[in-house]
């Protein structure tokens, strides 16, 4: 069964997840900004999901964890629980 390790930021708006995606790009670092505004427990954790199997997230996110680049930041992406920005740590 395929395996991944993930950090993401849940915000509740598409605007606020872009935003942060720009602040990545100019060398903030993921977890420090996880830790101060991501809506999900994981932020205190600096956005760290830890590892999971296939199937065990919602589809979207799925979708991105398990087909898209590994260490590099995807999204905003869309799911019933907001607006999220994911970093795929690693995959087997």
């Amino acid at each position: 069964m395929a395996r991944a390790h993930a950090l993401h930021i849940l915000v509740k708006t598409r605007e606020e997840a872009e935003e942060l995606k720009k602040q990545l790009a100019t060398g903030k670092k993921f977890g420090d900004l996880a830790r101060k505004h991501s809506l999900c427990p994981s932020g205190k954790k600096g956005g760290d999901l830890g590892e999971f199997g296939r199937g065990q997230m919602v589809p979207a996110f799925d979708k991105v964890v398990f087909g898209k680049p590994t260490l590099e930041v995807h999204g905003p992406i869309k799911t019933k629980f907001g607006w999220h920005l994911i970093k795929t740590l690693s995959r087997n």
